[in-house]
C-alpha cells in the first residue's frame, strides 16, 4: 500500500479530543474526514489546520444517535476518498443525571448517541477497513466506566454505554482479527475542555476531582490524541481488543 491515501473518519471532531486528533494525524497523504452533528463552523476551522498540513479534509455533518447517520458518514467517506483506513469513534457527551433520576428517555439518549452509535459506525465501516487489509478502529471510552466511587463525580448513563463500547471493542476484535483489522479503545481521565466548550462540572467541582488524580491536573486532548495516533498506526499492529487508559493514574 506504499503511497496510498490514508483515509481516516473521525466522529465529534470540531473541538477537544476529536479535534487534536485531526492535528495530530495530519499530513501529506492522509484524507480527513471531520464528523461534527451540528458545530459546522468549528469543524471547518479544524478542517483548514488539517488542509496546511498538506493533508485533504471534509466536513461531514449528522446526529450519530440517529441509525442512518454512521451508514451515511461511511457512504460520503467511501464516495469522496474512495476508501476506508481508520475509524475513530469520539463523538458522545456527559450526562451526570442520578441513575434513579434517569427516565428511560435520557437512558436512552446515553445508548443511543455512545452505544449505539459506535457499533453502527463499526458495522457500517467493517467491509471497507477489510478490504484495506491494515484497517484501524479506535473508540473513545471514559474513566466514568470505571471509577465508581463516592469521591469522584458520577455518570451513570455514560458510564453503562462507554463500558458497552468497550465490550464492543473485544467483540470486534475477534471478529475483524482474520482480515488484519485491530479494534481498540482509549480511556480518557479527566481532560480540559477547549475554551468556550460546555463542561460536565463547575471549576470547583473539577478542582476537588484532581485530588483523585496522581498526577494531580487534568489532561490535555493532544495527549488523548497521541494515544489515538499510536494506535491507529502501523506500529500498533499486534495490539487489538485492548483499552488503554489516559487519565494521569486516576485508580480504578
Amino acid at each position: 500500500m506504499a503511497g496510498a491515501k490514508r483515509v481516516i473518519l473521525i466522529t465529534g471532531a470540531a473541538s477537544g479530543i476529536g479535534a487534536a486528533t485531526a492535528r495530530r494525524m495530519a499530513q501529506p497523504g492522509v484524507a480527513i474526514v471531520l464528523h461534527t452533528r451540528r458545530n459546522q463552523d468549528l469543524a471547518e476551522s479544524v478542517a483548514a489546520e488539517v488542509r496546511a498540513t498538506g493533508a485533504e479534509a471534509a466536513v461531514m455533518l449528522g446526529d450519530l444517535a440517529e441509525p442512518a447517520t454512521a451508514k451515511y458518514l461511511v457512504r460520503e467517506t467511501i464516495s469522496r476518498f474512495g476508501a476506508l483506513d481508520v475509524v475513530v469513534s469520539n463523538a458522545g457527551f456527559a450526562d451526570r443525571t442520578a441513575l434513579l433520576d434517569l427516565t428511560d428517555d435520557a437512558y436512552a439518549r446515553s445508548t443511543d448517541a455512545i452505544e449505539w452509535a459506535f457499533f453502527r459506525l463499526a458495522r457500517e465501516a467493517a467491509p471497507h477497513l477489510r478490504l484495506r487489509r491494515h484497517g484501524r478502529i479506535v473508540a473513545v471510552s471514559s474513566f466514568v466506566a470505571h471509577v465508581h466511587r463516592p469521591d469522584v463525580t458520577s455518570f451513570p448513563a455514560s458510564a453503562a454505554a462507554k463500558a458497552a463500547v468497550e465490550a464492543l471493542v473485544k467483540s470486534l476484535a475477534l471478529a475483524l482479527a482474520p482480515d488484519n483489522v485491530t479494534v481498540n479503545a482509549v480511556v480518557p481521565g479527566f481532560i480540559r475542555k477547549d475554551a468556550g466548550a460546555h463542561a460536565a462540572m463547575d471549576r470547583a467541582k473539577l478542582a476537588k476531582q484532581m485530588e483523585s488524580v496522581p498526577l494531580a491536573r487534568q489532561g490535555l486532548p493532544d495527549e488523548v490524541a497521541a494515544a489515538i495516533a499510536f494506535l491507529a498506526s502501523a506500529e500498533a499492529g499486534y495490539i487489538t481488543g485492548q483499552c488503554l487508559h489516559v487519565n494521569g493514574g486516576l485508580a480504578m
